[in-house]
């Protein structure tokens, strides 16, 4: 089995031990599970990454009409890659009349998110699957990788929430906190999880509700790291920003801070080279196999 390529993680005073800290490989995150090669957020994706090696599996939350906790990045059906139950495409034009808050969850399993692909991502394997409860995803992850032989994943969860689409694309934060964090505790994986979001309002409820659980702050603005952690009252476990805007300044700031610093979304093993070579803490790729050593 090829080796998560280079280094193992920084230790930071009480965030990792000092045991953990020296063994623990860098962070490779399969991004919505490594959808460059697989469906995006789907189980079989999620057992590919497993297979090649990530530490943690990135995925995104959404909510059914009838409060079921799912795998989904879009709030709604997304064109570029959903069929209808019947095999038939979906427009762009009706895509987003396709809401996951307004549909059950069984209406939500019948639609294929993989037979088509993705023409995003060419690698793709193309197989007929459907967007999975994340118990269903936690509880397959834990049998696969035990099963393989490998040890359990972590999980990184992100909130799809904005002040927007409260109460149309998904119940208001304190709904969508408290139904998520439901599966999380009944699953036993506290210990494994991040909770990671753009949206301040989602972090604060989580380490309101469970302070012990890990909480990283999605960012994609270019405002200095100090002004990005005074958008919450506490200071998160993780800083994660786009890859492009991490500098050799902001990992020694980050760190200084006592913070980890994962970046989004790498997918050149070059560009992958050169932050790990700046210190980060891991990467989140849609291509985990690019990241490994040959």
């Amino acid at each position: 089995m090829r080796k998560p390529l280079l280094l193992a993680a920084l230790a930071l005073p009480g965030l990792l031990g000092n045991a953990e800290a020296q063994q623990r490989p860098l962070d490779l995150q399969g991004h919505r599970g490594g959808r460059g090669l697989m469906p995006e957020n789907t189980i079989p994706a999620m057992r590919k990454a497993l297979d090649l090696g990530v530490t943690t599996l990135e995925m995104d939350i959404a909510i059914s009409q009838d409060k079921q906790v799912l795998l989904s990045h879009d709030p709604f059906m997304n064109a570029d890659f959903v069929s209808l139950p019947d095999g038939s495409l979906i427009t762009k034009t009706e895509e987003k009349s396709l809401r996951l808050y307004a549909l059950p969850y069984a209406e939500i399993r019948r639609y294929d998110v993989g037979s088509h692909g993705n023409p995003r991502f060419p690698r793709q394997q193309k197989l007929r699957t459907n967007k999975p409860l994340l118990a269903e995803v936690i509880d397959s992850a834990e049998a696969y990788a035990r099963w393989k032989g490998r040890p359990v994943p972590y999980y990184n969860i992100e909130t799809k929430t904005t002040p927007e689409g409260d109460g149309i694309n998904h119940p208001a934060p304190a709904e969508f906190v408290r139904l998520l964090l439901a599966v999380i505790n009944q699953k036993g994986v506290q210990d494994r999880v991040i909770i990671q979001s753009f949206d301040p309002r989602t972090l604060e409820l989580v380490h309101r509700t469970q302070p012990a659980l890990r909480t990283a702050l999605l960012v994609e603005n270019q405002e200095e790291l100090t002004v990005n952690l005074q958008r919450l009252s506490f200071r998160p476990t993780i800083y994660s920003p786009n890859y492009q805007l991490v500098t050799p300044a902001l990992v020694q700031a980050c760190h200084q801070q006592q913070l980890l610093l994962i970046p989004w979304t790498v997918n050149a093993a070059a560009v992958a080279r050169e932050l790990i070579g700046q210190g980060v803490d891991g990467i989140i790729t849609d291509y985990p196999d690019l990241l490994l050593a040959k």
